[in-house]
């Protein structure tokens, strides 16, 4: 099963604001991130999907420990 977040509930899994989120899905934003999950839009709504953001914390965590053992 395919499941997919609302915004409230990728807020609380990720712990970013409402507008952080959106910052780095802006590629005119300097807090862009190309590799944020891509919003699926469904009528004026949007749903981000639950395995593209554990992957992409999952990204976050490796370049995290990458970057902890080379110090």
């Amino acid at each position: 099963t395919i499941q997919m977040l609302r915004l409230p509930e990728l807020i609380k899994l990720i712990g970013l604001s409402r507008s952080s989120i959106y910052d780095r899905m802006n590629p005119k934003s300097t807090r862009h991130d190309p590799d944020f999950p891509k919003a699926i839009k469904l009528g004026h709504s949007s749903r981000w999907l639950l395995a593209e953001v554990q992957t992409w914390i999952t990204s976050k965590t490796v370049s995290r420990d990458k970057a902890d053992s080379v110090s």
